[in-house]
């Protein structure tokens, strides 16, 4: 991973989730053709809520199709010309909700992805702009969207695997999580904001604390 590219605004975090392809139930042979049915359509919206402090605001849109998801995301007042990593984060253990000051165990007065975790689970999706969404691409870089002005639209499809996680997430239980919040408002991530990242301590933690998050209902 080339840590440097972070410092400097010009690459991206990459987390993750998993990839699979739905099942599609196939009409017999011996019986005569009629069309297929249509995949229900299942819409969320999350509104985004700021984190430590980030001052951040967004709102996203997901529309599903049987196993594939249309994922539209617009945030603003984001840490400028610097990646912001964002996942779908869905855990069976967890609570599957935003944290809030109360999860911040080490009275360190801002919440990291650790403190996190029991709210809003690991991550299902990572939501990059090309490639891999799995959890391999945990801390990648180049794939996630920066911010010039601290807006981003995004929008991707993504598809998932049938079976009880994408029912829970249909169902209201999926959280998306934006990170990348510039403490120290220097215009980088570095260790003068917060010090090391808990998840790598070659990291800042600038760089993986959350700055926004929202439930999709």
């Amino acid at each position: 991973m080339q840590h440097r590219k972070l410092y400097a605004g010009i690459g991206g975090l990459v987390l993750a989730g998993t990839v699979g392809v739905a099942g599609v139930q196939a009409s017999s042979a011996s019986v005569s053709s009629r069309p297929a049915a249509a995949a229900r359509t299942v819409q969320l919206d999350a509104q985004l809520k700021s984190l430590n402090d980030s001052g951040a605001r967004g709102h996203a849109h997901v529309e599903f199709r049987g196993r594939k998801a249309h994922v539209r995301i617009d945030a603003r007042r984001l840490a400028k010309n610097l990646p912001h990593a964002q996942h779908l984060h869905f855990g069976a253990e967890a609570r599957n909700e935003c944290p809030n000051v109360f999860d911040d165990a080490n009275n360190d007065h801002r919440l990291n992805v650790v403190e996190g975790v029991p709210d809003y689970g690991p991550i299902l999706k990572s939501l990059t702009t090309s490639g891999d969404t799995s959890p391999k691409s945990g801390l990648a870089v180049d794939r996630f969207p920066t911010t010039p002005k601290g807006i981003e639209k995004y929008e991707r499809v993504v598809n998932f695997a049938p079976g009880a996680v994408l029912r829970a997430i249909k169902s209201g239980k999926g959280v998306i999580v934006i990170h990348g919040v510039d403490h120290n408002g220097n215009g980088v991530y570095d260790f003068e904001g917060a010090g090391a990242s808990e998840l790598d301590p070659s990291l800042p933690a600038e760089a993986t604390d959350p700055a926004l998050c929202g439930v999709l209902r």
